[in-house]
């Protein structure tokens, strides 16, 4: 089997994190390298997408059935940007289980 045949990695990418592919940062699953993910309390959400336009990611997007925003965790790496700019703390950051 090739190494395409496999899902790829952050251990895949070029030393210096070079693209030597345009577009090809979605096959990376990048969100294994966080030490810290998002968590939600959708109570207090006022579903501004403030933490959608602050994320370095584009990984943040309203769900389909109540518009509330969550993060793509196969992409997040969770930097806490979007903690920081919420205007209401919906969203807190918690450490990231060990696997």
């Amino acid at each position: 089997m090739s190494k395409q045949d496999f899902e790829l990695t952050w251990k895949d990418l070029e030393i210096g994190c070079i693209v030597t592919e345009p577009g090809s940062a979605r096959s990376y699953r990048t969100g294994d390298w966080r030490s810290q993910r998002p968590t939600y309390d959708s109570s207090k959400c006022i579903k501004c997408g403030l933490c959608a336009l602050y994320c370095p990611e584009p990984c943040i997007h309203p769900d389909d059935a109540e518009g509330y925003y969550k993060a793509d965790l196969f992409y997040c790496k969770g930097c806490g940007i979007c903690a920081h700019e919420c205007p209401k703390s919906v969203i807190t950051m918690v450490a990231e289980e060990e696997k």
